[in-house]
């Protein structure tokens, strides 16, 4: 049976607007127990921002983070698959553009997001990806 992108998003993802600063991302991202959120204007996907990115493009710069917004440090050329895309197509596009996470797009309005986690949880739930995945937050 074929296993669709639907079956193993995680749906509603979470969104901020480009002007956000990267620390009111930051505490979003401790908030939600999240590595990533998407960016958007409207409802429209501009880019996809995970707490690494927020690190390496933002901080080790010294910049600073009240002052900083989010477009600065998100990537925005990125891949999008539709929830009615076979699971298949997500993971060779993961392997080819070397991501981690894949936002899930209807008419160009983010409806999920597909995390190495899910994939992980999906294919082999008993691997220590699988096992990280589901395990409670240390924070």
């Amino acid at each position: 049976m074929t296993q669709h992108v639907r079956d193993i998003m995680t749906a509603a993802p979470v969104t901020v607007e480009p002007r956000t600063s990267v620390t009111a991302v930051a505490r979003v991202m401790r908030d939600e127990n999240i590595g990533a959120v998407l960016v958007t204007e409207g409802e429209q996907l501009r880019g996809l921002v995970s707490d690494r990115d927020l690190v390496v493009r933002a901080l080790a710069q010294g910049a600073d983070p009240d002052e900083t917004t989010v477009v600065s440090a998100c990537s925005d050329d990125l891949v999008t698959v539709s929830p009615e895309d076979e699971v298949g197509r997500v993971v060779r596009l993961m392997r080819e553009h070397a991501v981690r996470r894949v936002p899930v797009v209807e008419d160009g309005r983010p409806v999920g997001i597909v995390s190495l986690g899910d994939l992980a949880m999906e294919r082999d739930p008993e691997s220590a990806l699988g096992d990280i995945s589901v395990a409670k937050s240390n924070r």
